[in-house]
């Protein structure tokens, strides 16, 4: 912020004078808190009631025992219990008790592809990939915390902006939004190989990992496909590829002219392309989607509380 300019009248109004008043600073503007707790109430309940109507509790592996009920259309045959089924002469299924204090690492690319910028659908503005990114994180760490999970920060470019180890509760959050507003795009391509092994060897046991972060169209597969699909062996893996609406649109569009059929071409084999080497990421176990920026927070939001009902990690 520079300089104020300011113009003002004498008592009686007989004289006028111009000032200017130094306010050189620097204002560090925060991510918005309440923007992304409001959406994050919003999904939560929605996700309750759709669990209510299932009528169904939580089940999976890898949970605490709580109790027997009688079978339910739904539920899976891993958790039916043979002995007690033999007893009762019917179906009965096991309920679990969702685990809590997991681990999810956010980790996010600041490099130079998530400065591409997209129109915010809200606000009508134009922000960065990273700045969607940013939302997102603030709004799966809140969630997360209420639903007593530990949650870690891991910011990266060329080298390691921020990094900050898994912790909950409100100080730990309000510190995250404190370090998310300092996050910056870089001018190159960030070095993904080097933050892979920062993050496998500050977490060596299984974790839940939402990275996002996008490649470019390559003849070879890029660095982020290939490590992504070794951080998988290790710890599950949520990567979120962010999408270019653009050129999506270019690829739906029916070309009027012979060089909007080139374009059009050209747009149809990247996008094509950019599935092929989502899908291959799949096949290896990762969790791998492709998202609009400007709705990304809502699809984070919702394949996390799935991971959580479904005990994935």
């Amino acid at each position: 912020m520079g300089q104020l300019f300011l113009r003002y009248r004498s008592a009686l109004g007989l004289a006028e004078r111009w000032g200017a008043v130094p306010l050189q600073q620097t204002v560090c503007v925060l991510p918005t808190v309440m923007a992304a707790k409001d959406q994050a109430l919003y999904l939560i309940q929605s996700r309750q009631v759709q669990l209510q109507m299932r009528q169904r509790r939580q089940t999976g592996m890898g949970r605490e025992f709580e109790s027997l009920r009688e079978y339910r259309e739904g539920d899976e045959l891993r958790d039916v219990s043979w002995s007690a089924t033999a007893r009762r002469r019917q179906l009965v299924s096991r309920v679990y008790t969702a685990e809590r204090s997991q681990t999810l690492w956010l980790l996010l690319d600041a490099g130079r592809l998530l400065g591409a910028r997209v129109q915010d659908e809200k606000s009508g503005l134009s922000i960065s990939k990273l700045d969607c990114s940013v939302n997102a994180a603030l709004a799966l760490a809140q969630i997360a915390t209420q639903h007593g999970d530990q949650v870690g920060l891991f910011v990266y470019g060329r080298s390691t902006q921020q990094m900050i180890a898994p912790g909950r509760g409100p100080s730990h959050l309000r510190r995250l939004v404190e370090v998310l507003a300092q996050v910056r795009t870089e001018a190159h391509e960030a070095h993904h190989s080097r933050a892979v092994r920062l993050l496998l060897q500050r977490q060596t046991r299984r974790a839940l990992t939402v990275w996002m972060t996008d490649f470019a169209e390559t003849a070879a597969v890029p660095d982020v496909i290939e490590y992504a699909a070794y951080l998988g062996k290790r710890h599950l893996v949520l990567l979120a590829a962010m999408a270019q609406p653009d050129l999506e649109r270019l690829a739906l569009q029916i070309p009027q002219t012979e060089t909007a059929m080139f374009r059009h071409a050209a747009a149809q084999e990247v996008v094509e392309r950019r599935q092929l080497l989502l899908r291959n990421l799949r096949q290896t176990g990762v969790m791998a989607i492709e998202l609009d920026p400007a709705r990304v927070t809502a699809a984070l939001v919702n394949q996390y509380l799935q991971i959580k009902d479904r005990n994935l990690l």
